[in-house]
């Protein structure tokens, strides 16, 4: 995940998906894979088992968790007696094309929820799924992310939800206190424009539908139905939602971080430029590296007319249908996504574990960030069906001028994008 932007596949990683989908037609990569891969589902026939080390590729978020990631593969190669080798990958989209098209794809790998479709379907993955043990423990919203046609491909390796952020000296500068934390749309306006003074504005935040979705969501509206097979983006819970934010954006209480000169809300609310932003669990890192001086509180998302909605954001533990040693590549992924280990990355790189029962201890570790926790249950993730992933690029970058554009009419041009992706 980037965990900034939190972005779709960019249109030159998007352009390697598809050079891979057809290339993978005349490379062995048919459907009915090698031998330990037993079709879609991986069930029927047995995983294949070598001597051969493991490679492992990871998009990583910085040193932090290049070396815990090493550090786990270390101890796991150790108790295991299979060595396995850590690669950092400079860009893990493209370096995985390269690998499946030369027939000699990393073991392990982080698959995005936007790029699973894609390997899916051209049979890069081993779909392992029903073969991974305590799979129930992960959070239901999450596996949705890594299902297809009714297959849960991988494992959720971690996830990120929105909250909202709040710089505490512009909140009792404003004559905020505690009981006007905002829990509604109405309250989030007041304090937003209560907020927006001295040079600054009361809310800021990316004109993405990755930040703007949580609106969305908590008008009760999606961009597409449970099953992603019906596109609903221009639903009337979608159209109230964007209007309460253009409306944000037209009293002058909300500026989108572009406006402020800034490529994303974190440094907008890290410089001062805003006192909220709307951000995911990774600005906490960033506070602390580039802007430490700020003290700040975190507080979940206000309710909008249907309730609490927010968005989440996870990547997915792959593994290659290709692999001469699927059985070590499962068990190297079971144990990363342990419950141990994952409150070990937690506190190794900011990420919040994928799995249930390591809630409550996160939550007692990471009081301030509880927030993003609390709101699980009320995640959404964006579209992963193929195609899906230029349609919300494209969507973003029609949100940047959402103050003086019709929002029906926005929607409705998104609706016939995103129908026509889901038709394939």
């Amino acid at each position: 995940m980037q965990r900034r932007t939190a972005r779709m596949l960019t249109a030159g990683a998007m352009a390697l998906t598809a050079a891979l989908t057809l290339s993978a037609c005349g490379s062995g990569f048919s459907s009915s894979g090698t031998s330990g891969s037993g079709g879609s589902g991986g069930s029927a026939a047995k995983l294949t088992s070598s001597n051969d080390p493991l490679t492992v590729l990871i998009g990583s978020s910085g040193d932090a968790e290049t070396a815990a990631v090493k550090s786990a593969a270390a101890a796991w190669s150790k108790s295991s007696g299979t060595d396995a080798t850590v690669q950092p990958a400079n860009n893990l989209d493209q370096q995985l094309a390269q690998g499946f098209a030369a027939g000699k794809p990393a073991d392990v790998f982080y698959v995005s929820t936007s790029s699973l479709a894609g390997y899916a379907a051209n049979g890069s993955l081993l779909a392992y799924g029903d073969r991974l043990q305590g799979s129930s423990d992960f959070y239901p919203t999450l596996t949705k992310s890594f299902t297809v046609d009714g297959t849960l491909y991988c494992a959720p390796k971690d996830f990120s939800t929105l909250a909202l952020f709040i710089n505490t000296k512009d909140w009792k500068a404003a004559g905020l206190t505690d009981s006007d934390v905002p829990t509604t749309w109405d309250q989030l306006k007041t304090v937003s424009e209560k907020l927006t003074r001295d040079g600054r504005v009361g809310l800021t935040t990316s004109p993405q539908v990755e930040r703007l979705g949580a609106f969305m969501a908590q008008a009760g509206g999606a961009l597409t139905n449970s099953a992603q097979t019906k596109a609903t983006v221009d639903s009337s819970a979608n159209v109230e939602a964007l209007d309460y934010v253009k409306g944000l954006l037209q009293d002058g209480s909300m500026q989108f971080s572009s406006d402020l000169g800034e490529s994303w809300g974190g440094d907008a609310f890290g410089k001062g430029k805003a006192a909220m932003t709307i951000e995911g669990n990774w600005l906490t890192g960033a506070m602390s590296s580039s802007y430490p001086s700020v003290d700040y509180r975190v507080v979940a998302l206000p309710k909008g007319p249907k309730g609490a909605g927010t968005l989440q954001f996870t990547n997915c533990w792959g593994i290659a249908k290709d692999s001469p040693n699927q059985k070590a590549a499962l068990s190297f992924v079971e144990k990363m996504t342990s419950t141990d280990q994952q409150l070990a990355f937690a506190k190794a790189f900011g990420v919040m574990p994928s799995v249930e029962s390591a809630a409550s201890t996160w939550k007692q570790e990471y009081p301030r960030d509880a927030a993003f926790l609390d709101q699980a249950d009320a995640a959404q993730g964006l579209p992963n069906a193929s195609g899906t992933a230029d349609v919300l690029a494209d969507f973003d970058s029609k949100l940047g001028s959402l103050r003086t554009t019709d929002t029906k009419t926005l929607l409705e041009g998104v609706q016939k994008n995103m129908a026509a992706a889901l038709k394939g």
